[in-house]
């Protein structure tokens, strides 16, 4: 592989000329031949079995050619890169503009390349944090909501439904006197005021009676993911065959034994405020963390390629499925669901992808005029956390990621804190 030229054709954008020669590109055509081969027919001879030289005088010399460029593209791509030591974040073209036998193949080559940012008054940065102390009372609501949780479920056969009560009951719904898909179910449970269901239809539920018949209309909302139904006014006729309620545990010490490892509720409330208290702190930590996050990303000034903010969606999309991934919610399993189209979902993405992407540059810049270094020492320490944390030999995170890639993400993390110990930061009471 050679370079012939390189040519800077855009803020962000380099050409190049790259050419494999004759004797790679001959080795291409024979290892397509071998490849191909075994498909192909020639009068006389079983298939299989016919040279190269009597393919291509049956066929046409350029046979072979486009399997054997397809072969080479990615290679000669990567190579060329490499040897311009470009930092590449897209390759949205690439032509063939020369290719015979003699001479090899000539590509061109259109490279997207990181743009070069500026970021000033990233020192001094002024943020609010705002920090809140946990309140007894927000204890007691903790407590009860535990409470509720242990609860003893038992029957009920002596009085009417109640709000947190679990009533199994068959439904079928109807708009204008016909069924709908979806609007009917057999002994269904559900928790009265849990909100699984459309407003208003679980408390129309409250008040009635196992064996009682009786109607529940409702008003399915605008925004209803079923859009024949979207904002349209619905009867449902329904029998409840049990009522389950919640048996709850009297608030003493006993209550405190038997859902901690302490003897006295005094001392389980103590330390779930501790607790809770912990809570806060950190989430008004990331709070702070997102707020100086935002005002860096608004720093950075230069152009940014559309690509390194598709780059980033894809790899948001990524993770969004692989943190449902236990539920069995795949993407389209979702876009079924909601009826988005997958644009319409990419959208939701675009718009934190481009601020990531925009951070991402700044710190990188940042790190660069404050002249952050990783030691040998930081380099080994991430690889072993990485290995622990993904249960992985540590030979095997290094042949993952390249000590170069790590190196830029430790120095960005860096120099964010760096940021944020310059940070003028002011605290107020939530």
């Amino acid at each position: 592989m050679e370079v012939i030229s390189n040519n800077k054709t855009g803020t962000n954008t380099v050409e190049l000329e790259v050419k494999v020669g004759a004797e790679d590109f001959e080795k291409a055509l024979q290892e397509s031949y071998l490849r191909r081969r075994k498909n192909i027919q020639i009068d006389g001879f079983r298939k299989g079995k016919a040279t190269r030289k009597m393919i291509e005088a049956k066929y046409g010399e350029t046979f072979f050619y486009e399997s054997a460029i397809n072969s080479i593209y990615q290679k000669a791509v990567a190579d060329a890169i490499e040897d311009q030591k470009l930092d590449a974040v897209d390759v949205p073209d690439t032509k063939v503009t020369d290719v015979s036998k003699e001479n090899g193949v000539t590509f061109s080559i259109t490279v997207t390349v990181k743009p070069e940012v500026t970021i000033d008054g990233y020192k001094g940065i002024k943020v609010e944090k705002t920090v809140k102390t946990i309140t007894d009372e927000e204890v007691d609501t903790e407590v009860e909501r535990i409470r509720n949780n242990n609860a003893r479920i038992i029957d009920v056969d002596d009085r009417p439904a109640k709000l947190t009560d679990t009533v199994v009951f068959d439904f079928e719904g109807s708009m204008d006197g016909k069924p709908f898909d979806g609007g009917k179910a057999s002994k269904f449970n559900l928790e009265l005021g849990s909100g699984r269901f459309i407003p208003g239809f679980e408390e129309q539920i409250v008040g009635k009676s196992i064996g009682e018949d009786f109607d529940v209309n409702v008003t399915f909302p605008e925004d209803y993911n079923a859009k024949e139904l979207a904002g349209k006014p619905a009867v449902f006729k329904c029998r409840i065959h049990e009522i389950k309620g919640k048996e709850l545990a009297e608030l003493d010490d006993e209550f405190a034994k038997d859902v901690s490892e302490f003897d006295t509720l005094a001392e389980y409330k103590a330390d779930l405020k501790n607790k809770l208290q912990e809570h806060a702190n950190d989430r008004a930590d990331a709070e702070l963390d997102n707020k100086i996050s935002e005002k860096l990303a608004e720093l950075v000034q230069g152009e940014i390629p559309d690509a390194m903010t598709e780059n980033r969606v894809n790899d948001m999309l990524r993770e969004w499925e692989y943190r449902n991934r236990y539920a069995g919610v795949t993407i389209k399993d979702y876009l079924q669901y909601t009826g988005l189209s997958m644009e319409k979902f990419r959208e939701t993405f675009r718009e934190p992808a481009a601020t990531q992407v925009r951070l991402r540059l700044g710190l990188e810049k940042i790190a660069e005029l404050e002249n952050i270094e990783v030691s040998a020492e930081e380099l080994e320490k991430h690889y072993e956390d990485l290995a622990n944390q993904h249960k992985q030999s540590v030979e095997r995170v290094k042949e993952l990621i390249p000590a170069e890639n790590l190196s830029l993400d430790i120095k960005v993390e860096k120099a964010f804190s760096f940021v944020k110990d310059n940070a003028d930061i002011t605290t107020a009471e939530e």
